[in-house]
């Protein structure tokens, strides 16, 4: 007649304890890590199918970059959790909203994350370590610590950390840095500006806002233009001279030519014609068109 107490219980608890996990998978940024993983992934075959690759040493790798991006997003939310709470984008993510309360259980959940990547990252070869660290020091230390704030430049002086996923890949398999790699590391550094000003465009409001001094915030928006319409031609030529510098196929030649062209196209509108819908357009196009590249990477090498 009373029904079930602790069946009642036992599920609310699971209900609670299941909010509370998506809540620190949330905070993760895991879109973010996704695509940086896949990067990771796209050097690894790479390297790969020159000195081979055994199952731990592929497992191992992709849970320290795994876990070495999820950290680095938790702890980087931690320390922008005043502005994100004023910020229209972001004041639903799981800090500024009290989901995660409080706050520094994130901090912990990220520096816990990354730690264990570090462990990981020194049994598989020092160059891979050496690449995690500094994925770390250049995201959290030198962008959202120093340069975020304090300058329009921020994604440039603090944006290398971005391809160090690419990189770490290589360096997991083959023990050391080439030029290849570097190349295709380089690669995703351009990507950056691309993908983030035209956000920037976008919610230019709100970054004004926190007092961000993103370039779209500082210096009128055809200025800001010119300048990503220059990384985005840089991006595109060496995304071709990789193809050249690799040994790649027909399929990584056509998909970064396509989708070259498609992206250049689609910023050269958008300098002609300054809209905000279209920026967040090509911002939403920028993380296919990298994904693609990669893809297209992955499926040459394995052909």
């Amino acid at each position: 007649m009373y029904g079930n107490p602790a069946g009642v219980g036992a599920g609310s608890v699971t209900k609670t304890w299941l909010e509370s996990a998506k809540n620190y998978i949330e905070v993760t940024k895991p879109r973010s890590v996704f695509l940086l993983v896949f990067t990771a992934l796209g050097t690894m075959f790479m390297a790969a199918a020159e000195y081979g690759l055994s199952a731990p040493v592929f497992l191992q790798s992709l849970l320290a970059i795994t876990l070495a991006c999820s950290g680095v997003n938790a702890v980087s939310c931690y320390v922008d959790r005043d502005i994100d709470a004023i910020m229209e984008r972001t004041k639903n993510r799981p800090i500024p909203s009290g989901r995660i309360t409080p706050p520094v259980k994130a901090l912990v959940w990220g520096l816990v994350q990354f730690g264990a990547a570090l462990v990981i990252a020194y049994s598989l070869n020092l160059a891979a370590f050496v690449c995690i660290f500094f994925g770390m020091l250049g995201y959290v230390g030198i962008y959202s610590l120093w340069f975020k704030r304090k300058s329009a430049w921020n994604i440039i002086l603090g944006g290398f950390s971005g391809g160090l996923p690419a990189l770490f890949g290589w360096t997991a398999i083959a023990g050391r840095i080439e030029l290849l790699p570097v190349l295709i590391s380089l690669l995703v550094v351009l990507w950056i500006p691309n993908h983030i000003w035209n956000l920037a465009i976008f919610f230019r409001d709100d970054y004004r806002k926190v007092g961000v001094p993103m370039l779209p915030v500082v210096c009128r928006v055809k200025h800001t233009l010119v300048y990503i319409l220059f990384t985005v031609l840089a991006m595109f030529a060496l995304s071709i001279a990789i193809y050249f510098t690799g040994g790649l196929g027909t399929v990584y030649l056509v998909t970064a030519v396509l989708c070259g062209v498609a992206v250049t196209l689609g910023n050269l509108y958008l300098f002609f014609v300054p809209d905000h819908k279209s920026a967040w357009f090509l911002y939403k196009l920028s993380s296919p068109y990298l994904f693609l590249l990669f893809l297209g990477m992955m499926i040459d090498t394995y052909i």
